[in-house]
């Protein structure tokens, strides 16, 4: 199943599913325990992410061909670190470059595939953690480069955190649709041209592989985001580098997934009392 999230013309929070572009069918229920689909549909005002994360653990470096790109190592075990939950929009929100990064461009695209958690994981075995996947959606590890190597303290949590830097989306796609989320196709298109192509099979470290490393010693909340690695093609590692600006247009691209669409804007100059 697809499921959205969305606002109606009366600002009433619902799930849908059968999403077709201005309408959707009603959910009822839980998204975490159990939903039904009523049949009624209702037009579609404003799409909404089709989950608030818990929290967002990110893994860096987890693409062979990116590993490449970057002329870094493969790594021995998952690169961790984390995302702000409140850097999170949906579909065709802006993206907004951060007054801060303006000046200088330095704010890239990073498309992966995100998975939530749907109940509590710890110790969870590699041959077990699929089955404690809600579902799978789209979502951009957006970057403020220069922040990420060298104004963030030493670590990537500051760069990867400003408010927006989370696109997700559109839909939640139920793992009974994904078999095997090691054999998708995905891509970042940027105002029209494709800017990374890969496959999940490129991935180091496999979904259930990172399922069970996080859960080690550690609960996994259900609505846990797991962004699971960008493959090659980022601007900053392009000649010349490539970077996100106002009026650009972004699109995450996931087989059996869909497209996670951001237009890009800057962020209006603020004073400080």
């Amino acid at each position: 199943m697809q499921i959205i999230r969305f606002r109606t013309a009366d600002n009433q929070m619902c799930l849908g599913t059968g999403y077709d572009g201005t309408t959707a069918s009603v959910l009822e229920g839980d998204i975490f325990s159990g939903v039904k689909d009523t049949g009624r549909r209702v037009d579609v005002a404003k799409t909404e992410v089709p989950v608030t994360p818990a929290a967002i653990f990110c893994i860096g470096l987890n693409y062979r061909g990116h590993a490449e790109e970057t002329g870094m190592d493969l790594p021995r075990y998952p690169v961790v670190f984390m995302k702000n939950p409140g850097a999170v929009i949906p579909h065709n929100s802006d993206i907004v470059i951060p007054v801060s990064c303006l000046e200088k461009p330095e704010v890239d695209y990073e498309a992966e595939l995100g998975v939530v958690i749907g109940r509590p994981a710890k110790h969870v075995s590699e041959a077990e953690a699929l089955d404690y996947v809600l579902g799978y959606t789209c979502a951009n590890d957006v970057s403020a480069r220069r922040w990420q190597k060298h104004a963030g303290g030493g670590q990537w949590v500051r760069g990867k955190s400003f408010d927006t830097f989370c696109p997700l989306g559109p839909v939640l796609v139920t793992p009974d649709e994904i078999p095997d989320p090691q054999n998708l196709a995905i891509e970042s298109v940027l105002n029209g041209q494709t800017m990374q192509t890969s496959n999940t099979r490129d991935m180091i470290f496999s979904v259930a592989a990172l399922i069970a490393f996080l859960s080690q010693s550690t609960t996994l909340a259900p609505g846990t985001l797991i962004l699971t690695g960008t493959p090659e093609g980022v601007g900053f590692a392009r000649k010349p580098p490539v970077y996100l600006m106002p009026g650009d247009q972004l699109q995450t691209r996931i087989q059996g997934i869909g497209t996670l669409a951001n237009p890009v804007a800057a962020e209006a100059a603020v004073s400080r009392k």
